[in-house]
C-alpha cells in the first residue's frame, strides 16, 4: 500500500518505479480518484457546515418562541443529503485502496532491472560441489531407492504434489527443523513463535496476498485460510499497534507447514518434493525501524546462508531482479543451493525487505524515544522476511550432495546429533 499524498507530489518518480516493475503509468489514475474522494468529503464539510448553521437558527427562533417548522425540515433534509455525501465519499476512499492494493511494492535503486530471472545478479558463492565417480541421481530417485519416500500412496490419499516420508527420511525432516530453530534462536537472537496455521482476510490482506494472490491459498468452507507461510501470522503480529521503538528490532522464528495451491505451477517440477502443496517451511520474520531494515536484510540473510553452511551445502546468493522479484517486496536476495542432480541451482531461501508497504495495510507504527508523551506522532514500521530454510528442499539438498554410490546418504556432521548419531541413511535401514 502507498501514501497518496506522497504519489500527488512524486508523481514521476511513482510512475517510474512501476514501470521498472513492467506496468504502465499508474499515478494519474490514482490521483483522479483520490481528486474525487476530497471532493465528495468537502461537499459533506460543506453540507455540515449548512446544517450547523440552520440548526441554531431553529434554536434561536425557538428561543423567540416563534416556528421553526420550515427549518426543521431543511435541517433533516441536509443531514440526509450529508449521509448521502459521506457515503459516495466512503465509496470512493474504498475504490483508491483497492486500486493501490493492487499494485507492487516499489523496488530500491539497487535493484538490477530486468524482466526475469534472467536480469538476477550473482553477488556471492560458498562451497565446493561434490564431485562423483558415478551419475549423481535426483532426490526422488534416492529417497525411492531407498524406500523411505513414497509419492504413491501418499497420491492415493490426497491428489499430487504430496508426499508421505518414512523412517530416517521423516526423522531428517524434523531433525532440519529443530537444527534451524536451534541455531536462529540461540545463536542469532530470534524469538521462536508457534503461530495459528489458520487465517482471516485481514491477515493475508496485511502481507500482499490478498487481493491478488487468492488463487494460490487454499480456504475452509468457514472463510478460513490455510497459510502459504509463517510469514503471514508473524508479520501480523505487531498489526495495529503503536511499538515503542526501544524494542525493535523484533526477530522471530517459527517452524510450520506451509500450503499453496500452485495454481500457475502447471507443468512445473511435477516429479519429486521441489513443488508440493503442503510442506515444511522454518520462517523468519522482522520489524525493524526504516532506518536499519537495509542492514536486518544483510543480517537476516546472513542467518539463512549459515545454515547451508553448517551442513556443508554448497550455494550461491543472487539479488533478484524487478522482474522477478515479489509482489510484496522493495528488494529480495535468493539463496540457491547446488542440486546435483539437477546440475544447476535451485532456491532455498528468499529473504525480502518490504519496507512501509506492509506496515501501512496492518497500521503497523512505531514511537521513537525522546517524543513528548502524549504525542501522536509516529512513524511506520519496515517489515522483512525470509525463509531460514524451507526444511523440505533442505532435505533434498542433502539426498543430492551426500549421495553414496550404494544409494545410502551421509548425514550431514551438523545433524547428527539431532538424529541419534546416525551416520548414513541406506536401504537396509541404517
Amino acid at each position: 500500500m502507498f501514501d497518496i499524498k506522497w504519489i500527488r507530489y512524486n508523481a514521476q518518480e511513482f510512475d517510474n518505479a512501476m514501470a521498472r516493475r513492467g506496468l504502465g503509468p499508474q499515478s494519474a489514475g490514482l490521483i483522479a480518484l483520490d481528486d474525487k474522494r476530497r471532493d465528495l468529503l468537502t461537499k459533506a464539510q460543506k453540507i455540515q457546515a449548512e446544517r450547523n448553521k440552520l440548526s441554531k437558527e431553529v434554536g434561536a427562533l425557538k428561543a423567540k418562541g416563534e416556528d421553526a417548522g420550515d427549518l426543521i425540515a431543511k435541517v433533516s433534509e441536509t443531514k440526509d443529503a450529508e449521509a448521502e455525501a459521506e457515503k459516495t465519499a466512503e465509496a470512493a476512499s474504498a475504490a483508491l485502496d483497492e486500486a493501490m492494493a493492487q499494485l507492487p511494492n516499489l523496488p530500491t535503486a539497487d535493484v538490477p532491472d530486468g524482466a526475469d530471472e534472467a536480469a538476477n545478479e550473482e553477488i556471492r558463492a560458498w562451497g565446493d560441489k561434490p564431485g562423483f565417480d558415478f551419475t549423481p541421481k535426483e532426490h526422488f530417485d534416492i529417497g525411492e531407492g531407498l524406500g523411505l519416500m513414497d509419492f504413491e500412496t501418499a497420491a492415493r490419499m490426497s491428489g499430487a504434489r504430496f508426499v508421505l516420508l518414512s523412517g530416517a527420511l521423516a526423522h531428517m525432516e524434523r531433525a532440519l527443523a529443530n537444527f534451524m530453530l536451534d541455531l536462529h534462536t540461540t545463536e542469532h537472537g530470534l524469538t521462536e513463535v508457534n503461530p495459528p496455521a489458520l487465517v482471516r482476510d485481514n491477515a493475508l490482506f496485511n502481507t500482499g496476498q490478498l487481493p491478488k494472490f487468492g488463487e494460490d491459498l487454499f480456504k475452509t468452507e468457514d472463510g478460513l485460510w490455510l497459510i502459504p507461510t509463517a510469514e503471514v501470522p508473524l508479520t501480523n503480529i505487531v498489526a495495529g499497534h503503536v511499538i515503542e521503538a526501544e524494542t525493535l528490532p523484533r526477530r522471530y522464528a517459527a517452524m510450520t507447514w506451509c500450503f499453496r495451491s500452485e495454481a500457475g505451477a502447471a507443468g512445473k517440477d511435477t516429479r519429486g518434493m521441489i513443488r508440493q502443496h503442503q510442506f515444511t517451511k522454518v520462517e523468519m520474520v522482522t520489524i525493524s525501524t526504516p532506518e536499519n531494515s537495509n542492514d536486518e536484510l544483510e543480517r537476516m540473510t546472513n542467518c539463512a546462508e549459515e545454515v547451508l553452511k553448517r551442513l556443508g551445502l554448497p550455494y550461491r546468493t543472487v539479488v533478484l531482479s524487478t522482474g522477478d522479484m515479489g509482489f510484496g517486496a522493495r528488494k529480495t536476495y535468493d539463496i540457491e543451493v547446488w542440486l546435483p542432480g539437477q546440475d544447476r541451482y535451485r532456491e532455498i531461501s528468499s529473504c525480502s525487505n518490504c519496507g512501509d508497504f506492509q506496515a501501512r495495510r496492518m497500521k503497523a507504527r512505531f514511537k521513537a524515544p525522546g517524543d513528548k508523551k502524549g504525542d501522536k506522532k509516529t512513524r511506520f514500521v519496515h517489515t522483512l522476511n525470509g525463509s531460514g530454510l524451507a526444511v523440505g528442499r533442505t532435505l533434498i539438498a542433502i539426498l543430492e550432495n551426500y549421495q553414496q554410490a550404494d544409494g545410502s546418504v551421509v548425514v550431514p556432521n551438523a545433524l547428527r546429533p539431532y538424529m541419534d548419531g546416525l551416520e548414513a541413511i541406506s536401504a537396509d535401514g541404517g
